[in-house]
């Protein structure tokens, strides 16, 4: 089993940023992938980032790509989210993740795919 505990959600203007980050306990042990998700209100469970624990290959949507930029921390197998340049188009719940992958299997799958979820933390940008 592994844990995850998001925070850093909040509220903030367009143009402004936030950090998000994912503290990650239990079996945290091979190789696996770290990353977010987001769903707005009526919309679809979207891929965000993710970024492979062990080579730290990072994978974007094209819609945050030049603006977010994922992270991790060995020290404390945390993985953080710079947000900067937020619209309200950002609006959403944000998950983190965790997925068990076989080394060099490191691209984005859909997000029924992905072992284990946090309970989501909620981002708003106000116009």
């Amino acid at each position: 089993q592994v844990q995850l505990v998001e925070s850093g959600g909040g509220l903030v203007q367009a143009g402004g940023s936030l950090r998000l980050s994912c503290a990650a306990s239990g079996s945290t042990f091979g190789y696996y992938v770290m990353g977010w998700f987001r769903q707005a209100p009526g919309k679809e469970r979207d891929f965000v980032a993710h970024i492979s624990w062990s080579s730290g290959r990072t994978y974007y949507a094209d819609s945050v790509k030049g603006r977010f930029t994922i992270s991790r921390d060995n020290a404390k197998i945390t993985v953080h989210l710079q947000m900067n340049d937020l619209t309200p188009e950002d609006t959403a719940v944000y998950y983190c993740v965790f997925d068990r992958r076989v080394p060099g299997s490191w691209g984005v799958r859909p997000a029924d795919e992905y072992d284990y979820w946090g309970q989501g933390t909620q981002v708003t940008v106000s116009s």
